[in-house]
């Protein structure tokens, strides 16, 4: 069974950072793409960073330069490092593990195992 489990959200001022990690059981991080999401209230989830089998890593533009996606393969963990954090970037992060067999990064159908999701309030 896939477990993924993310942690790491809080409350932080504007300009500030904070680490977002998934913990992954059941499932090598290393074989599968993983991809983080968020979804602010009243809107639908939106891609935010992936990191592919290879090490590939992927961004929506609006967080390219301030997010960072990486892994550490011995604790079969995905971080998500947020730097620079705007109240825009208010939501909750949602880690997730893709299919096997897709090219696609970007869109959340193509992952198959999807994490309970952390709390991220950025304040202005």
């Amino acid at each position: 069974q896939v477990q993924l489990v993310e942690s790491g959200g809080g409350l932080v001022q504007a300009g500030g950072s904070l680490r977002l990690s998934c913990a992954a059981s059941g499932r090598t991080i290393t074989r599968y793409g993983m991809g983080w999401f968020r979804q602010a209230p009243g809107k639908e989830r939106e891609f935010v960073a992936a990191i592919s089998w290879n090490g590939g890593t992927y961004y929506v533009d609006s967080v390219k330069g301030r997010f960072t996606i990486s892994r550490d393969n011995a604790k079969n963990t995905v971080y998500l490092q947020m730097n620079s954090l705007k109240p825009e970037d208010t939501a909750v992060y949602y880690c997730a593990s893709r299919k096997h067999g897709y090219s696609d990064y970007y869109t959340d159908s193509v992952y198959e195992f999807w994490g309970q999701g952390t709390q991220v309030t950025v304040s202005s």
